[in-house]
């Protein structure tokens, strides 16, 4: 058994470490909050605006309007967006996991990696995997600079033929306690309408015209739907880091009864034999 000395010591880091963990739920728990109420806010209008584009596909393909056209796919990108910070659980493991397996799904050097995020780029940075841009400095807060800054080089890269298809990987707010991995097509738009949806109507007239409108609208999509991917991700990953320090100071509080409990019994078992030591000493000097 530990000595009494080796034990207080333990006790006094336990419930050291158990206020930090204490004070990170808390800070996350109001963060979340935060990010909450951003990812909610803009998943609406980013769903709107996509049906709405979604719906005129097949008007802007025959137009040959780039972003909507669905050409050959013979290079891919894909988007992981992760966390700038740790101590988040398994949210970087779920989504780097998900990415190294569309990784291995894909043909070789069919696809390239775009990275958002520190702990994706640390994590890729130790594998082989093909990256062709890296956004680490973009801030713990999702932010409309932030999905303009992504949004303005995958439209660059996508327009120029680099690559013919543009994927995001992210995690999907649902709730403080539910999230999930997401995979969603990014570019061209309307690559894969829903079946059985509602007839596109030919006979639309586009004032002043249809390139000025869609000029116009296209980059302002792409940013609200990758601000929204931004906004689930920052909340998905406070949600994480909540549970995961809720879970940490548990097992602190666990830990720290263990050893008061282990304390108290050594205390016990030393004054046990203190006593018996005097009596002794006292029934030898009769």
């Amino acid at each position: 058994m530990a000595s009494l000395k080796v034990l207080r010591r333990r006790i006094r880091s336990v419930t050291s470490t158990r206020q930090i963990t204490k004070a990170m739920e808390m800070v996350a728990a109001a963060k979340l909050r935060r990010a909450q109420a951003r990812a909610l806010a803009t998943r609406p209008y980013a769903i709107r605006l996509t049906g709405m584009l979604e719906s005129l596909a097949a008007v802007a393909r025959e137009q040959e309007l780039p972003l909507f056209a669905a050409r050959e796919v013979k290079h891919t990108a894909l988007v992981v967006i992760g966390s700038n910070r740790g101590l988040c659980g398994g949210f970087n493991t779920n989504l780097f996991r998900a990415a190294e397996e569309r990784l291995r799904s894909a043909a070789p050097g069919s696809l390239a990696l775009v990275i958002v995020g520190r702990k994706a780029r640390d994590y890729f940075r130790r594998r082989t995997w093909p990256v062709l841009v890296t956004f680490a400095d973009l801030g713990d807060d999702a932010s409309v600079d932030s999905a303009r800054r992504v949004t303005a080089d995958l439209l660059a890269r996508f327009e120029s033929g680099a690559v013919d298809k543009v994927e995001i990987l992210y995690t999907r707010f649902h709730s403080a306690l539910r999230r999930q991995v997401t995979f969603e097509t990014f570019l061209p738009i309307g690559a894969a309408p829903a079946d059985g949806g509602p007839e596109v109507a030919r006979d639309i007239i586009f004032e002043p015209g249809l390139e000025p409108i869609f000029a116009a609208l296209l980059p302002r999509f792409a940013s609200a739907r990758m601000l929204a991917a931004l906004a689930d991700s920052r909340a998905s990953e406070e949600g994480a880091r909540m549970t995961a320090m809720g879970a940490a100071n548990k097992n602190a509080g666990e830990l720290l009864d263990l050893l008061v409990l282990q304390r108290n019994r050594l205390r016990q078992s030393m004054i046990t034999r203190e006593i018996l030591d005097i009596v002794g000493g006292a029934e030898a000097l009769k």
